[in-house]
């Protein structure tokens, strides 16, 4: 029998996390938003496919900054939310770094990663990769403890914060 080369295919376990009704990132019955869905694959590590549409472009055909910053941003906070899915942080500082322009109408990859905490702050990285794997935009941010009173269970209820089907 000859030798042959076998792939072996690692599937990776994601775990959906919630989204709430109004988020302007994750918010399903937000009519401006974005309606992403992150899953956790790792502990710390947190990932959302996305494709933007037209209405949030720049210039022609290219994503608009701002809305570049606030994928990242939400992924930094959902690579801190894996594991705790009611464990909201607040960003203290961000930074991004835009490395290539990032077209409208193909899928993007965004991966939040959890960094060191010290007490209630945590840092965090972001990077969204183009299809061909191409890094079109990364981000540093350290994010603060949301005070548990501000996040109970009713509030929580009526944010619609829960695992939706996809």
């Amino acid at each position: 029998m000859a030798n042959q080369d076998q792939e072996k295919t690692v599937e990776t376990i994601k775990i959906k996390q919630p989204n709430s009704r109004h988020c302007f990132i994750c918010g399903i019955e937000n009519p401006c938003g974005l309606k992403m869905s992150f899953y956790e694959v790792e502990p710390g590590h947190a990932v959302a496919e996305y494709t933007v549409s037209e209405r949030y472009q720049s210039y022609p055909g290219i994503v608009h900054g701002g809305i570049v910053a606030a994928m990242l941003d939400e992924t930094l906070g959902r690579a801190a939310m894996a594991g705790d899915h009611n464990r909201f942080m607040v960003t203290a500082k961000v930074e991004v770094r835009y490395r290539k322009p990032v077209p409208v109408g193909i899928p993007l990859q965004i991966h939040g990663r959890l960094g060191r905490q010290r007490g209630k702050l945590i840092f965090a990285s972001a990077e969204l990769r183009l299809p061909d794997g191409t890094l079109a935009a990364e981000a540093e941010g350290l994010l603060a403890d949301l005070p548990d009173q501000i996040a109970d269970q009713e509030q929580l209820e009526k944010l619609g914060w829960k695992v939706y089907p996809d």
